[in-house]
């Protein structure tokens, strides 16, 4: 794998629904990305600009900025089909 990935995943406080989520996209990303992703987590209590700025309703919601084109998952992590279509990493997900 040669794509580098710019993640971002956007959470609400220290919640166990954010743990879980944080803790499930890490281990989504080093099985399928080792090394070729950086992941940003941005609590929107923290930073509600970023929230403004990428227009984030819904928590959690991770938005894959590269490579191109951006995409979004939102609501359960745990669900890695769902994660690893968001990221196009299934050989059916639409690309």
């Amino acid at each position: 794998m040669t794509a580098q990935y710019r993640l971002r995943l956007f959470i609400s406080g220290s919640t166990p629904r954010s743990t879980r989520a944080i803790e499930n996209l890490r281990r989504i990303c080093e099985e399928h990305l080792e090394g070729c992703y950086d992941l940003e987590i941005i609590d929107v209590y923290e930073n509600p600009e970023a929230t403004r700025d990428l227009q984030v309703i819904a928590t959690p919601t991770l938005i894959k900025l590269l490579p191109e084109p951006s995409r979004r998952t939102i609501g359960d992590m745990s669900d890695r089909d769902r994660v690893l279509a968001g990221l196009s990493l299934l050989a059916n997900a639409p690309r």
